[in-house]
């Protein structure tokens, strides 16, 4: 099976309007800037798009946010993002904001298959509307639902064209989890080398959860927020 494509508008082709997708990275950091672009170009619509974040307003999802392709969102911290504000306020996107570790846990369930799950995060809260709740040994959790999408998107440091893919410092926090958990999980990387220049330990994701890939370019690579000392 040939799991490389040329660039990101053929990995990406197949993506239609109202369908669900992962984006992998944090913040700004190791976000799938080339699809996120390629996106953009196809004009792919009433998409629900699961990302720790919104991007900002010229950059990231917030590009696809300003073009209103993006129906709903589904993040943990979206506060970096003016186009998403004036959006949420005035009833134009849907927003579904989740604890992060809670976020990251329903991404790693669908990975592995299991539908659903306890956790107290969110208890007492406007979070906990709707959802069943259990005592376990005197202490109340929500059951939380395994979070899949019909395509995870993810940047890596370096893949090979088996999709063995690595990643980098921050870069694996979402990404890793995420791309186990789409029904077709889509990697652009930095480096595209050839199977056997990776070291088997090194592989933060195994070629067997990745179905396409290719090696992007022109990255950006933006901080969110510089911060210095005087």
């Amino acid at each position: 099976m040939n799991k490389v494509y040329k660039n990101a508008d053929e990995a990406i082709a197949d993506i239609k309007d109202g369908m669900t997708l992962m984006l992998g990275g944090f913040g700004l950091c190791g976000i799938p800037e080339n699809c996120i672009a390629a996106l953009l170009k196809k004009g792919v619509k009433e998409l629900t798009c699961i990302s720790n974040n919104a991007g900002v307003d010229d950059f990231g999802l917030g590009l696809l946010l300003k073009t209103r392709q993006i129906k709903k969102m589904m993040s943990s911290y979206v506060g970096e993002n003016a186009e998403f504000e004036r959006q949420f306020l005035q009833g134009e996107l849907q927003v579904d904001l989740v604890p992060q570790g809670t976020l990251a846990t329903r991404i790693a369930m669908a990975g592995l298959g299991i539908p659903a799950f306890f956790t107290a995060a969110g208890y007492g809260t406007e979070v906990a509307a709707g959802k069943e709740v259990r005592e376990f040994n005197g202490k109340m959790y929500l059951m939380e639902m395994a979070l899949p999408a019909d395509f995870s998107i993810v940047k890596a440091w370096k893949g090979d064209t088996l999709g063995n893919l690595v990643f980098r410092k921050t870069t694996r926090n979402y990404s890793v989890p995420m791309a186990k958990a789409g029904n077709i999980t889509i990697a652009e990387v930095e480096h595209l080398v050839q199977p056997g220049e990776i070291d088997p330990d090194q592989v933060h994701v195994p070629g067997i959860y990745v179905h396409r890939i290719f090696e992007g370019k022109n990255y950006e690579k933006r901080i969110e927020r510089r911060t210095i000392t005087i």
